[in-house]
């Protein structure tokens, strides 16, 4: 009896063991998530492989997805990474019961680091996959090693071991997999019924490959990628794309070289990758030899030259330009009474100070360019310590124009700079140079555009339209300085001088207070006012010492004035007519897309605390009627991007539009769903009209 109690033990402790063995095993057969993989020597990339379970029993296939998470700066690299980086691979060798594996690639991002331009991905990407299996109804295994690139300054090459075992026949539906799978292949370039004609051209003789296509909805900020799988195609290196649209017809011309020497692209196939909008296409075509003509690039850099040109010149009127009106005409009313040698010597130290200014910003936004970081035009005004030193020079101005002090040089230095014929060219060349720093905050009409041309070509071609807009905006100085007779037409130098001078100080003055408002988002209310007050007191106290208590109650009353107006006209709070501003939203693109789903129309207005020309958009148009009353009945969605300080989405928006400054304003609705760029200059009848067209499809 104890005998077969002891048997009947051993037996059920036999069938719990292979119970739990058949179990494990069957568990582990239907492993469809990696779950999220961790290089310890790498940390900040993580990524997933997944099966879905979504398959085609017909083709023997079965849907997947890599997933891939980048920390910060980090990214990781298209299937043609560019000049620099190397492409995600998988190697599958060792997996059972599969054939093969298609990876699909989203649009890729352009990067650019020390001169080198990349395609690749940041922060959360989706790789959708297609896995063909040779049997659906027998055991898979895929064995798979990731090996996946990453940089930053560094770059850094990680592998990560896959491993899933399952039954395609006997997978499960994973719901939150076949989403994301969905919203990766979204995001997958496929062939476009709406472009056509996609042909592409080699030019030996210039080493040039012009692709052209066909959009039967026309293109809106369009870019095209070629790649293809050939070694030949693997080895040469694309430019930027130079491109040009006529009607539906787009052109994009590529200089092209290699590390073998010149290539030979004559017969390839290539594959086409096109965006226009948020439209993404993909066609192949077969490269042929023939003669590209340099018409259309030519006349476009230009045609952006003359841009900048006119851009640069109607800076001078812009509003952002208040701020320096005092120290600009300060230098027509000191010229006043000299020699014509004497003033073409300070207004050509004027305009050098402009060119040099524009030099040393088109330096700085190439440093930022070669360092992959946000670039954009008035970027200088999100940092705290640039306007702090702004605030410094301009109250150091003003106060000199008052009179507060002087810098007292020895006889024989003033001696000396008199027999050099003016001791002011210094001082014009630094006043040429502040005045474009402080008058740069804003967009123009023209600017915009050549900036942006600008920041997407090479430095070489960077540089020169900088060049174009520094000559622009130093074009009336430069006439003064071919014209003397222009700032000696002026009235003979008298007591009036002063009072001019005066005026200007009080300019310069109410600039600094202005520049110092700017300071409330980088410093604390309690700094800000601790330097506001010791500001003032010094202000005061030393006008009362050189001048007298009249004179500076007079100068307290103007500043103190200044300041209110100031302040009413920017509060929309204090306004007549007005009681609050519009219930804006914060910008997010897909919430754009989703309101224009909804039949809806969105209001977007890209702003920032710093930029004058968009305050004098706000005071003047948008919170007026019949603007004001259209943004706020509830029917609009008003929806505005602070661009104060640095903000990665809002950079992101501005680029895909083309724009790298502020102000920006587009209406989108089921009538316009890739949205109407307003102008820089806003006008009620240009909103109005837009806000209109948006809706036309809006019942």
């Amino acid at each position: 009896m104890q005998q077969t109690k002891r048997y009947l033990r051993t037996v059920k402790v036999w069938l719990f063991a292979m119970l739990c063995a058949f179990s494990a095993t069957s568990l582990h057969a239907q492993t469809q998530d990696t779950g999220w993989l961790i290089n310890e020597q790498h940390t900040p990339i993580q990524t997933r492989f997944v099966v879905t379970g979504q398959a085609n029993k017909a083709e023997k296939t079965l849907a997947g997805y890599l997933e891939v998470k980048l920390s910060g700066d980090w990214k990781t690299y298209w299937r043609s990474p560019g000049e620099g980086g190397i492409a995600p691979s998988l190697t599958w060798e060792d997996s059972h019961n599969i054939t093969h594996m298609d990876w699909h690639w989203p649009y890729p991002q352009r990067f650019e680091l020390l001169g080198i331009k990349t395609l690749g991905y940041k922060h959360d990407v989706v790789f959708p996959m297609t896995l063909h299996v040779e049997d659906m109804s027998k055991p898979t295994v895929l064995d798979v090693k990731l090996t996946l690139s990453s940089c930053t300054s560094i770059c850094v090459l990680t592998e990560y071991p896959i491993h899933l075992e399952f039954t395609p026949n006997d997978l499960t539906l994973l719901d939150d997999g076949m989403r994301v799978y969905a919203q990766g292949m979204s995001l997958v370039p496929k062939p476009s019924p709406t472009i056509s004609d996609v042909k592409a051209v080699w030019d030996q003789s210039k080493s040039q490959l012009q692709v052209t296509a066909v959009n039967s909805l026309g293109w809106s900020h369009p870019d095209v990628i070629v790649d293809g799988p050939s070694d030949e195609m693997q080895d040469a290196d694309f430019s930027l794309p130079r491109i040009s649209t006529e009607g539906n017809t787009l052109t994009a011309t590529y200089d092209v070289s290699s590390w073998m020497g010149t290539p030979e692209l004559d017969g390839e196939n290539i594959r086409v990758t096109l965006k226009s909008g948020e439209l993404t296409a993909e066609h192949g075509a077969d490269v042929s030899a023939g003669s590209i003509s340099h018409t259309a690039s030519d006349t476009s850099l230009a045609q952006m030259l003359l841009f900048a040109l006119l851009g640069g010149l109607i800076l001078n009127v812009m509003p952002c330009v208040f701020p320096v009106l005092g120290m600009k005409l300060s230098g027509i009313v000191s010229a006043q009474g000299l020699e014509k040698r004497q003033i073409k010597l300070q207004f050509l130290s004027s305009a050098a100070g402009i060119l040099a200014s524009f030099w040393l910003i088109a330096g700085f936004l190439t440093v930022l360019k070669l360092s992959g970081s946000a670039i954009g035009w008035g970027i200088q005004f999100q940092s705290g310590w640039f306007i702090g030193v702004m605030f410094l020079v301009t109250a150091l101005f003003g106060a000199n124009m008052l009179g507060l002090f002087e810098i007292q040089l020895s006889s024989n230095t003033s001696t000396w700079l008199a027999s050099k014929g003016s001791n002011s060219h210094k001082g014009h060349f630094v006043q040429g140079m502040f005045a474009t720093l402080l008058a740069t905050p804003c967009s123009a009409p023209f600017l915009g555009t050549a900036v942006a041309f600008a920041l997407g070509t090479n430095i070489p071609t960077l540089f020169g339209i900088f060049t174009a807009l520094a000559l622009g905006m130093a074009l009336p100085w430069l006439l003064v300085a071919l014209f003397p007779s222009i700032a000696k037409a002026l009235p003979k130098a008298g007591p009036w001088m002063n009072k001019v001078k005066y005026l200007f100080a009080i300019m310069m003055l109410t600039t600094s207070i202005w520049l110092l408002s700017l300071l409330s988002v980088h410093v604390s209310a309690t700094t800000l006012y601790i330097v506001a007050g010791v500001f003032a007191l010094l202000l005061m106290v030393q006008t009362f010492r050189i001048h007298n208590a009249k004179f500076t109650a007079i100068i307290a009353v103007v500043l103190s004035a200044l300041v209110g107006i100031g302040a009413f006209a920017s509060n929309s709070s204090t306004s007549q007519v007005l009681t609050a501003e519009p219930d804006w939203q914060p910008l997010s693109v897909e919430a754009i897309h989703q309101y224009v789903d909804e039949d809806k129309v969105v209001f977007v207005d890209v702003t920032a605390d710093w930029c004058v020309t968009c305050k004098a958009n706000k005071v003047g148009v948008l919170l007026q009627e019949p603007v004001y009353s259209t943004l706020t009945n509830g029917e609009i969605i008003p929806m505005q991007g602070d661009w104060t300080k640095p903000n990665a989405t809002i950079t992101d928006y501005l680029q895909s539009h083309d724009r790298f400054g502020v102000p920006f304003n587009v209406v989108y609705g089921p009538g316009a769903p890739e949205g109407i760029e307003l102008p820089v200059i806003l006008s009620s009848d240009a909103v109005m009209q837009a806000i209109k067209k948006a809706g036309a499809h809006n019942g």
